[in-house]
């Protein structure tokens, strides 16, 4: 999937205005840098020499606006909640808002050359013994469940079916992060079909 909306949201500024200035301030290029490679190459990875040598700014500058490379990975965290959020809902309501439109939304994800798990669940795994990582993450979840109880009928335990739908979510990102994006859709598909709550 070339240059897919997730693409292109991930790589655009949260502040649509910062959009105009040929150059960020320098707060807005480390936190964009941190981003691209704390997601792709992971946190521990990825020192804080590289990324003030990417975003072209001085060590007095990058300390100035993040005292440590802790308060750095928390500001990645929010961002990346934002900008994944403001994706997650634009996308479900361009392929119809509603359960079924999960599908074609991590097909969307997944397929991406950026695609590289979810952050947060890679976030866990590294620093998982941060109670703020975990905060975070618990965040993200939370939000994301809500966005996901939105989208289903009346009919049924919403907000435990959305808890449900959401596990297997990421389950399926998971899966698809190990190099089986196919048979990660394939089995999240299994279950929804499967929720009776879909019959009218």
């Amino acid at each position: 999937m070339e240059r897919s909306v997730y693409h292109v949201m991930m790589d655009t500024p949260s502040n649509p205005a910062l959009m105009d200035q040929t150059k960020p301030p320098a707060r807005e290029r480390i936190l964009r840098t941190a981003h691209t490679l704390f997601y792709r190459e992971g946190i521990r990875s990825t020192g804080v020499d590289r990324i003030i040598a990417e975003a072209g700014v001085t060590k007095v500058t990058f300390y100035r606006h993040f005292p440590s490379k802790n308060d750095l990975i928390l500001a990645f965290l929010d961002y990346r909640h934002r900008i994944w959020i403001s994706w997650f809902q634009d996308a479900l309501q361009r392929y119809g808002n509603n359960l079924l439109a999960i599908e074609p939304v991590l097909q969307e994800w997944f397929f991406n050359p950026v695609f590289r798990g979810c952050a947060f669940i890679n976030a866990l795994g590294e620093m998982g013994t941060m109670p703020e990582i975990v905060h975070r993450v618990n965040q993200h979840k939370t939000e994301m469940r809500k966005v996901i109880e939105g989208l289903l009928p009346d009919n049924c335990d919403r907000e435990d079916l959305a808890g449900a739908v959401a596990m297997a979510i990421d389950g399926a990102v998971v899966r698809a992060e190990w190099g089986e994006p196919i048979e990660a859709i394939h089995g999240f598909n299994l279950l929804i079909e499967g929720m009776r709550c879909l019959t009218p």
